[in-house]
């Protein structure tokens, strides 16, 4: 019987924590899970401001990396309260290739998938509706 030992750092809130693990090779390794966000609006304002900040750094992320995984090209235009510039990502001249390429299309193909909040209720209201009769 062997004994392995593991030393696991985790970033939280850009603080690292040290977690030992003492574990034999039949006992699963121990694992930090995030706890469930309550979505609300956050009242404090330096809270949620640094949320935003969080945030915002995780969707740029995010689109990098969808770009990159699957060949799309993609931009990120944001307006933030916090900030008197518009962010955008890639670059300004990124986003207008990508707004410029979209412009060539034609309308149809532009709004075959696009939906606004009150139409994406209604779906998702008539998806309710339909699962609650079966």
């Amino acid at each position: 019987m062997s004994i392995s030992v593991s030393l696991q750092l985790y970033l939280y809130n850009n603080v690292f924590l040290r977690q030992h693990s003492f574990h034999t090779p039949f006992s699963p390794p121990i694992v930090m899970t995030r706890k469930k966000v309550k979505l609300a609006y956050i009242t404090n304002d330096s809270a949620r401001k640094a949320t935003f900040k969080n945030r915002k750094r995780g969707l740029m992320k995010m689109v990098s990396e969808l770009s990159t995984l699957c060949e799309i090209d993609a931009c990120v235009i944001l307006y933030s309260p916090y900030d008197y510039q518009l962010e955008v990502w890639p670059s300004p001249l990124g986003v207008q290739r990508v707004l410029a390429y979209f412009k060539k299309m034609p309308e149809m193909e532009q709004s075959r998938k696009m939906v606004n909040q009150e139409s994406f209720l209604r779906q998702r209201i008539e998806k309710g509706n339909e699962q609650l009769k079966k």
